[in-house]
């Protein structure tokens, strides 16, 4: 799946959560929740920020059950977020793997960008 198809995917299950949350397009992990809690975020929030998000790492599916990436969602105060994304075309949902606040000591001020 290229990367525009993905980004696209994981925008469209989220709003679709949103409007019907009996979908269940969007599952959170034990570690995603844990995650939302420690960095003070909200759930709903977070998704909203996803509705928006950009994919700025595509990981390789060869050692992983689910194709992953990690994208970039804005908050409605402004903040970046990060979140690890597997797609699950098969059950036509996404998993939320991790979320979370990314630091400046490890990404450029863009937030797309790894520092080395």
């Amino acid at each position: 799946m290229e990367a525009a198809s993905k980004q696209s995917f994981i925008q469209e299950k989220v709003r679709q959560n949103d409007q019907d949350l009996q979908l269940a397009r969007v599952i959170w992990s034990r570690h995603a929740i844990t995650e939302l809690v420690a960095d003070d975020l909200a759930r709903r929030e977070v998704e909203q920020a996803l509705q928006r998000c950009e994919l700025i790492e595509d990981y390789s599916a060869v050692h992983r059950h689910l194709p992953d990436c990690l994208v970039l969602g804005w908050l409605t105060s402004g903040r970046p977020i990060h979140a690890v994304i597997a797609v699950d075309m098969e059950r036509d949902r996404i998993l939320v793997i991790t979320v979370y606040r990314p630091n400046t000591e490890e990404w450029e001020n863009d937030w797309r960008t790894r520092k080395s």
